[in-house]
C-alpha cells in the first residue's frame, strides 16, 4: 500500500509535467512543418535584408552613376579591362606619348610610355581629367627623360545585380524596396488588426441592432473601390508612406472584422463567459479578458495572410505610379521600372519579381503552417 501510495503522486507529477498548453502544443506543430520552418527562416532573412541590408550595401539606393546606367549583373567590377584600355590609349594620345605596357592590379593602374623627346611630368594632367583615371603620378623617369612610368588609381565598382535606368546600384534598391514594403505590409496590417479585431468582437458581443448596424457599415465600405479610394487620397493628401499605411489598413480591417465577429458570437455564450458576467465584469473586461485573447488564433493566422494581401496592394498601387515617391522605391516601382525596361535590360524585372515571389512565398506557406498548427480539430 505505502508503494501504491508513493506512486501516485510521482505518476500524477510525470503527467503534469508531461502536459503541454494550447500554445506550446501549437509551436510543437509548428516546428514539425518543415515547409512552415523554411518560410519562417526566409522571411527572417528577408527583415535582416530589410532592415540592415541599406546600411551594409556597397551604394547607396539614391546615388547617380551616369557612366553606369543600365550595366548587366556581374561579379567583375566596373569599368572592366575592356573599357580602360581604350581610355588609356586615348590618353596617351593627347599626351602625345608612345604607350608601352598597361598593367592593372585592383583599382591602381600602371602604365608605361615612352616619347621622342623629354616627357614634361605635368602629363598626369592628361589623366585626372579623364572620368575614370584619378591621383595620377609619376613612378620613375629614365635619365633622359624620354621614358616614364605613371601610376593612377581607377574607381572599380561591383553591381552585382546591375544597375536601373539612372545608374543606381539595383541591389541596394531591391533591399530598400524590402524595407519599404515589408513596412507597408507590417504596419498596414497592423492598423487592420487594430480596428478589425476591436470593431468585430464589439458587433459580435453586443449582436442585436447594434451588431446590425455595425455590419452595415462594413457592408458599405466594401461597395467603395479600393482604387478609387486610394486615388482620392492621393489627390487631397500627395503621396506619402503614412498616407499608404491609412489608406491600406484603412480597407482592409473589414475582413479582419468580420472574421473577429464570426469568433466572438460562437464564444459569447460559452460557460467562461457567462460565468464572468455572473461574477459582474462588464462587457469591456469579457471583451479584453475573454473574447479578443481566445481569437488570436484565426486573427494570427489571418495576419500572415493579410500581409502579402497588403504588399500586393500596395505593389499594384507603386505599378500605377501611386505609390512612393523617388528617391524611395517599393518592390512594386521597380517591377513598373522593370517592365518598361524589360526587352533591353530583363535582369531590372528578373530581380524584383523573384524577391517578390519569394517574400509571398514564405509569407503564405507560413500562414498555412500557422492555420494547421493552431486549428483545433486537428490535434
Amino acid at each position: 500500500m505505502t508503494d501504491i501510495a508513493t506512486n501516485v503522486p510521482e505518476a500524477a507529477a510525470d503527467g503534469q509535467m508531461a502536459s503541454r498548453s494550447l500554445w506550446a502544443t501549437a509551436l510543437l506543430r509548428l516546428r514539425r512543418n518543415k515547409a512552415a520552418m523554411a518560410s519562417l527562416c526566409l522571411l527572417v532573412i528577408f527583415i535582416f535584408a530589410g532592415v540592415f541590408g541599406p546600411m551594409l550595401a556597397p551604394h547607396h539606393y539614391a546615388k547617380v552613376y551616369p557612366d553606369f546606367v543600365k550595366v548587366p549583373a556581374s561579379l567583375e567590377a566596373y569599368p572592366r579591362e575592356d573599357a580602360i584600355i581604350p581610355e588609356i590609349e586615348s590618353v596617351v594620345t593627347r599626351a602625345r606619348l608612345d604607350l608601352g605596357s598597361v598593367e592593372l592590379d585592383g583599382s591602381t593602374l600602371r602604365v608605361e610610355a615612352n616619347s621622342s623627346r623629354e616627357i614634361d611630368p605635368r602629363v598626369t594632367r592628361y589623366f585626372d581629367r579623364s572620368d575614370l583615371f584619378s591621383n595620377a603620378r609619376v613612378v620613375e623617369q629614365s635619365s633622359n627623360g624620354r621614358s616614364i612610368v605613371l601610376a593612377a588609381d581607377v574607381e572599380r565598382l561591383h553591381f552585382i545585380f546591375g544597375t536601373d535606368a539612372n545608374g543606381r546600384d539595383l541591389l541596394a534598391r531591391i533591399l530598400i524596396s524590402v524595407r519599404i514594403s515589408l513596412m507597408i505590409g507590417v504596419l498596414a496590417t497592423g492598423v487592420a488588426l487594430l480596428i478589425g479585431v476591436l470593431y468585430g468582437a464589439t458587433a459580435g458581443f453586443l449582436g442585436g441592432r447594434i451588431d446590425n448596424a455595425m455590419m452595415r457599415v462594413v457592408d458599405i465600405l466594401y461597395a467603395l473601390p479600393f482604387t478609387f479610394f486610394a486615388i482620392l487620397l492621393v489627390v487631397f493628401f500627395g503621396r506619402n508612406i503614412v498616407l499608404m499605411f491609412i489608406a491600406v489598413g484603412a480597407v482592409e480591417w473589414l475582413d479582419m472584422a468580420r472574421i473577429v465577429r464570426g469568433q466572438t458570437i460562437s464564444l459569447r455564450r460559452r460557460e467562461f463567459v457567462q460565468a464572468a458576467e455572473a461574477l459582474g465584469v462588464n462587457s469591456g473586461g469579457i471583451l479584453r479578458r475573454h473574447i479578443i485573447p481566445n481569437t488570436l488564433g484565426p486573427v494570427i493566422v489571418y495576419m500572415t495572410l493579410l500581409i502579402p494581401k497588403v504588399i500586393l496592394l500596395e505593389s499594384f498601387l507603386s505599378f500605377l505610379g501611386l505609390g512612393v515617391q523617388e528617391p524611395l522605391t517599393s518592390l512594386g516601382v521597380l517591377i513598373s521600372e522593370g517592365a518598361r525596361n524589360m526587352r533591353g535590360a530583363a535582369y531590372m524585372l528578373l530581380y524584383p519579381s523573384l524577391a517578390l515571389t519569394l517574400l509571398l512565398f514564405a509569407l503564405n506557406f507560413l500562414g498555412d503552417g500557422l492555420r494547421d498548427a493552431l486549428d483545433p480539430k486537428d490535434r
